[in-house]
């Protein structure tokens, strides 16, 4: 209860996989949905950084999903490869077109496919200074 009433007194939920996957797609939906929560299974050997949504076959192959779970996945790739430059610009640049608003998939009350957004922000990443 306390973690959809006080969700930001938790840093750190440790949970067995069923588990996790049941809390992570509850947390989801306070922050607007699946397509944007970014995962990462961390290891003292291996590290695996996937959208929480998983494939989403539902939708496969239909231009409608949001990538930006999967971009912010890759941003904690990044900055687990210490790549922070490169990940700061990605959310920067995420963010700009987020925050614009003109370009927003169907989940955020949009129209832009997927490949419309990620164009968009792949083009803002461009005039994104680094660093």
């Amino acid at each position: 209860m306390q973690l959809v009433l006080k969700p930001s007194q938790f840093d750190v939920l440790l949970l067995p996989n069923l588990y996790g996957d049941i809390v992570s797609d509850l947390c989801a939906g306070l922050v607007g949905g699946l397509g944007l929560v970014p995962s990462a299974n961390l290891s003292d050997d291996v590290a695996v950084f996937e959208a929480v949504h998983g494939t989403a076959p539902d939708i496969a192959g239909r231009q409608i999903a949001n990538p930006t779970a999967l971009l912010l996945s890759a941003v904690l790739m990044l900055r687990h490869l210490d790549e922070n430059e490169t990940a700061t610009r990605v959310v920067e640049a995420l963010r700009d077109v987020l925050t614009a608003g003109s370009v927003r998939t169907r989940d955020l009350g949009g129209t832009a496919s997927t490949m419309e957004f990620a164009d968009a922000v792949s083009g803002r990443m461009d005039t994104v200074a680094a660093g």
